[in-house]
């Protein structure tokens, strides 16, 4: 078993963090749900080569984005500590 290290997640959650900020300034909030699905339509055709399983959870971010249900899911999770 491979050992990450420390820093690994936490760099991972502010790149995460800093494209939903950029999203958020630069795309209409309309077209902020599109954009969030497309991203998850291509994370669950992660099997191919270019596309992978990470869109599924950054699609989520975004489509929280304008969802305000999802979003309170979503900021419920992190609250609780690390995200499960």
């Amino acid at each position: 078993m491979t050992k990450r290290r420390p820093g690994t997640f936490d760099k991972i959650r502010r790149m995460n963090q800093r494209f939903l900020v950029r999203v958020r300034r630069k795309v209409p909030p309309g077209l902020r749900l599109l954009v969030g699905l497309l991203l998850i339509i291509g994370g669950l055709l992660g099997f191919l080569p270019v596309l992978g399983f990470w869109m599924i959870p950054l699609g989520l971010g975004v489509a929280a984005l304008d969802v305000l249900p999802l979003w309170r899911w979503l900021r419920g999770r992190q609250r609780n500590g690390r995200p499960k």
